[in-house]
């Protein structure tokens, strides 16, 4: 197992080496939400030298923590925003009229095409504890200058796991496909997004696509992964700081816990190109995120307004002093 932290170059230089199954650790760093909304996430995607899973290209886990949220409206362009909860509720309020309860159990999936905005509060007035992943799926080509949708699904299937040993587990399949069982919400590219729950002093077995990429992320409880991967240290031992990337040709996967645990798969075909990425923004190129962020402090029509709100907005940062270029893989 190659153990990746956020500058580290020389590990990754190694790791780089190899097309098959990997396992690789990826270390999470803490960073400000929007660095005014007195917020602090764990952000596992980007990395450096991975800035995709499949179509995945943003992982954070706010939480577990007792805050206030308030997120003023902000926009996005070329990505679909998925909320998963795992503790409190959040009133979510967009540009395409939506105002819903994001809640534990009920998968939030906001498409912005060219362009959306939303805002995120937590219920009441008062510091209230909230736990929950937000992710960011890049939109390929034929649906990123399409229009916003909003939808919310309560009512996912879940997939039996085979147990290795002890009990049999269990995977929501909150996006895309997994073993077969497919979740209702809309997709754009072969992808998956999967919460798995492992018995106490049990092992599992996860099936995989072995023609996609996929990540784990720790949730709850204690976790180890079998990688299979000549030369590793197996298990691997997982938590929340970190996200373990397994590659490509896998067939399958298992996940084993002494108390019972929660993980997240991610994972899906690799995406159809490299992306720039910054701020709220997937693009293809620095002049088309100039543009975006233009349009927003312009007040444009094209990312619209969000139901309920006046003039509050939280404005763009200003752009590098360098042009963006495409995120390239380097693992």
């Amino acid at each position: 197992m190659t153990r990746l932290d956020t500058d580290d170059a020389v590990a990754t230089e190694t790791a780089s080496e190899c097309d098959g199954p990997r396992a690789l650790l990826l270390e999470a760093r803490e960073v400000p939400l929007g660095g005014v909304r007195a917020m602090s996430v764990r952000r596992a995607l980007p990395q450096r030298d991975l800035p995709l899973v499949g179509a995945w290209c943003f992982l954070d886990r706010f939480g577990p923590q007792v805050t206030r949220m308030r997120v003023e409206p902000h926009p996005h362009i070329g990505l679909q925003t998925v909320t998963w909860p795992f503790v409190g509720d959040v009133r979510h309020r967009d540009s395409v009229g939506s105002d819903v309860l994001v809640r534990r159990g009920a998968l939030n999936l906001m498409t912005s095409g060219a362009g959306i905005t939303h805002s995120e509060y937590s219920l009441g007035e008062e510091a209230t504890p909230l736990d929950a992943l937000q992710l960011w799926v890049a939109l390929p080509e034929s649906r990123r200058h399409g229009a916003p949708a909003f939808e919310q699904h309560s009512d996912l299937p879940e997939l039996a796991l085979e147990a290795a040993a002890g009990e049999p587990g269990a995977a929501t399949v909150v996006l895309g496909t997994l073993g077969g069982v497919s979740s209702p919400a809309t997709t754009y590219t072969p992808i998956v997004g999967a919460e798995i729950a492992v018995p106490p002093a049990s092992r599992v077995r996860v099936p995989l696509d072995p023609a996609w990429e996929h990540a784990l992320m720790g949730v709850e409880g204690d976790l180890r992964v079998a990688t299979h991967v000549e030369g590793a240290d197996d298990p691997v031992d997982l938590d929340g700081e970190h996200l373990l990337y397994l590659g490509l040709t896998r067939d399958h996967i298992e996940i084993e816990s002494t108390d019972g645990a929660r993980v997240f798969l991610l994972g899906g075909e690799p995406f159809e190109d490299d992306i720039v990425m910054w701020w709220n923004f997937v693009g293809r190129s620095h002049d088309e995120i100039v543009a975006a962020r233009e349009a927003w402090e312009a007040g444009a029509d094209r990312f619209g307004a969000v139901v309920d709100h006046g003039d509050e907005r939280i404005p763009a940062p200003p752009m590098p002093a360098v042009r963006l270029t495409r995120r390239k893989r380097r693992v």
